[in-house]
């Protein structure tokens, strides 16, 4: 791996204060449309022109001109400019970053992510997973990773209650990845009574997988999330790597604001994950192997105390977990990231 220095890291902080601080001051001036009037009759009256994902254009009726909705009106053109000010600064700072070789998302799967992120699923509680956390935590430790960063498997994972962390909000996540006119389809399920839990564009290698964990009982079939209006994957497991995840921030050409899991976390599930693919998936097995390497030989050298805490948690949550770990570990290269984790795990 190679550092990217302390300055980087304080322009990647930087650059995620200000992605949350917008999201944290949302208001009428960041609705994406534009405030029209219409005269019937000679009596005119205002509308709200926008965009909404699988229906095209679409107007809202607000009522008869008045001061009040004038004043709305003014304060989303004044917000606006406020706003393009804000973009410019968040732009320069992602600049920084690609020009310090920073580790970036392909541009059609940040087209994805973007575009769940903007629908709210990470609102919602969703955590993206899979490799691309895995450049994002490269990013939040101040690392280039030098293996394990090459994909196109967009991987969302989610709690079956999610209607318990934003009660109102909803996203239908078909509908978004349809909206984006990249060709995405649902993948048959092996058993055709059940349904489709991964999106795939024909022809290419781009993938959605949704999962979420498996709460008690053998493994079964996919389970439904409402709130997304799609099924998800149930993964044993999957719960702990849900757990107390960092908002962040991954990156392309700009920025988008997501959530992805503990780095300590995410590297000891890897290694689970690791021994528990089947026999097909070895190749898989391997580059997990790679990526809980990577990390953890960063995280033994610089932040142990994390990689202790995240397995105090994973022995009380999960304990049989926990010689799925110690295999994981046996597998590794000898050095710091091994010893570290069968440490940990003696007497488990």
């Amino acid at each position: 791996m190679e550092h990217l220095g302390i300055q980087v890291q304080t322009v990647f902080a930087e650059l995620v204060e200000r992605l949350q601080a917008r999201a944290a001051t949302r208001t009428v001036a960041n609705l994406s449309g534009s405030f029209v009037t219409k005269t019937v009759k000679g009596r005119v009256y205002w509308y709200f022109k926008t965009s909404v994902p699988s229906r095209g254009q679409i107007e809202y009726y607000l009522g008869p001109d008045s001061p009040a909705l004038r004043g709305v009106a003014e304060a989303h053109r004044r917000g606006r400019l406020a706003d393009a000010a804000e973009d410019a600064g968040i732009a320069e700072l992602c600049g920084m970053m690609r020009a310090a070789r920073a580790m970036l998302l392909d541009s059609a799967s940040a087209r994805v992510v973007r575009a769940l992120a903007e629908a709210g699923v990470f609102e919602l509680g969703g955590v993206l997973v899979g490799t691309h956390a895995f450049l994002a935590i490269g990013n939040v430790l101040g690392v280039r990773w030098s293996r394990g960063t090459r994909t196109q498997d967009v991987d969302i994972a989610a709690p079956r209650n999610l209607s318990l962390v934003v009660p109102r909000l909803e996203a239908d996540v078909p509908s978004v990845l349809d909206s984006l006119d990249m060709g995405f389809l649902p993948v048959p399920a092996l058993d055709p009574r059940r349904p489709s839990t991964s999106f795939k564009v024909r022809g290419r290698e781009l993938r959605v997988d949704v999962l979420t964990p498996l709460e008690r009982g053998p493994e079964r079939g996919p389970v439904q999330i409402p709130r997304l209006n799609l099924a998800a994957t149930p993964l044993r497991f999957l719960g702990y790597l849900l757990e107390e995840p960092i908002t962040t921030a991954v990156l392309d050409g700009g920025a988008t604001l997501v959530r992805v899991p503990d780095p300590a976390r995410f590297a000891l599930h890897k290694l689970l994950l690791s021994v528990r693919r089947p026999v097909a998936e070895q190749t898989k097995a391997a580059k997990d192997r790679m990526q809980a390497a990577e990390l953890l030989e960063l995280l033994a050298a610089e932040r142990p105390d994390e990689v202790r805490v995240a397995m105090e948690r994973l022995r009380d949550s999960y304990p049989s977990a926990v010689r799925y770990v110690s295999q994981g570990a046996r597998r590794l290269a000898e050095g710091a990231a091994r010893d570290l984790v069968l440490r940990l795990t003696e007497g488990s």
